[in-house]
């Protein structure tokens, strides 16, 4: 299993503490008490694995292709429906929000090659990243790519509840390629896509998408 760069400290640190907590364990808090500590051991190593699965880094291979906007994210689509979006383009979009699970891969993928004409990171609050106002109000990065045929798709990553940290690699200027990593959300958290009201959405309320293979919408 390849691990994330996002998720060496975190793991080097979730180990130090549960190492810590079963020396305590044997040593102080359960001496004698072998059932005890060999049940909070087992706890341990079920939790750094958890840890660990979530940093894990998937090699994706992504079908290159200039009509499709490819899923930024693993996870459950949970939102299709047309809005109005203030921050950007300041009228109605097409909007596919995917939720992503602590047991999601948490890597971000852009959906599309293009331009990154606009980068901006909000501060905020920690609402469940399926909460209807998650999208305004919580900690979050907005970026908007400019495609080849020039229509425009903005992505924004949304910290959840137990996020505490959004990564993001896109800056103003930047050409990037469809598939290639864009960011990375820790510990649970939600993408929304703002896309063109012409864009033929491809996904379904429900559906499980695969970051980097599955295709959103065709533009």
């Amino acid at each position: 299993m390849t691990i994330h760069k996002e998720g060496y400290q975190i793991l080097f640190w979730t180990a130090l503490i549960l190492l810590g907590v079963n020396v305590l364990s044997i040593f102080y808090l359960f001496t004698g008490n072998q059932t005890a500590s060999t049940l909070i051991l087992i706890v341990s190593l079920v939790l750094f694995f958890l840890v660990l699965q979530f940093f894990r880094k998937p090699r994706r291979n992504t079908p290159l292709n200039d009509k499709h906007i490819i899923s930024p994210c693993d996870g459950t689509v949970v939102v299709i429906e047309e809005v109005n979006e203030p921050e950007y383009f300041k009228g109605q979009r097409r909007q596919v929000s995917i939720f992503m699970s602590p047991l999601n891969v948490h890597i971000n993928f852009h959906p599309v090659t293009g331009t990154v004409k606009y980068v901006k990171y909000y501060p905020g609050k920690y609402l469940v990243a399926w909460h209807p106002k998650s999208s305004t109000e919580n900690e979050r990065t907005s970026v908007v790519i400019k495609a080849k045929n020039g229509a425009e798709i903005l992505l924004r990553q949304i910290a959840g509840a137990l996020a505490r940290r959004i990564v993001w690699y896109a800056k103003e200027g930047q050409q990037v390629e469809q598939g290639h990593e864009l960011g990375f959300i820790k510990f649970g958290s939600r993408v929304d896509l703002f896309l063109p009201l012409d864009a033929e959405v491809k996904v379904k309320i429900g559906e499980k998408t695969k970051g980097g293979v599955t295709v959103v919408a065709d533009l």
